[in-house]
């Protein structure tokens, strides 16, 4: 069966369309079948995503982006400290 990859709006559409299936008393393995997703993915993405909106989708984003610039900038940084290392020490008499 070949894998489909859902969107995080797709994903919160998704877990909306399963709260309304859970209340009206089905159960959740009937709800995945109608989605056409396993019990597992289900259970993963409520893990991930359950009780947030689309703002805090949007933040979550946004942070995750930021992150992984300052992540890029410290990796930038400690190298640029290991290449000033290296020559003060190459730089340095040696006695």
């Amino acid at each position: 069966m070949a894998r489909k990859r859902f969107s995080d709006e797709d994903v919160l559409n998704l877990l909306r369309q399963f709260e309304v299936e859970l209340s009206s008393g089905s159960d959740v393995a009937s709800a995945c079948r109608k989605v056409g997703i396993s019990d597992a993915t289900y259970y993963t993405w409520r893990k991930k995503y359950g009780g947030m909106g689309k703002s805090q989708l949007r933040e979550m984003k946004d942070l995750e982006k930021e992150n992984s610039r300052l992540k890029k900038i410290v990796a930038d940084l400690e190298l640029d400290k290991l290449i000033l290392k290296e020559t003060l020490d190459y730089l340095k008499p040696k006695a």
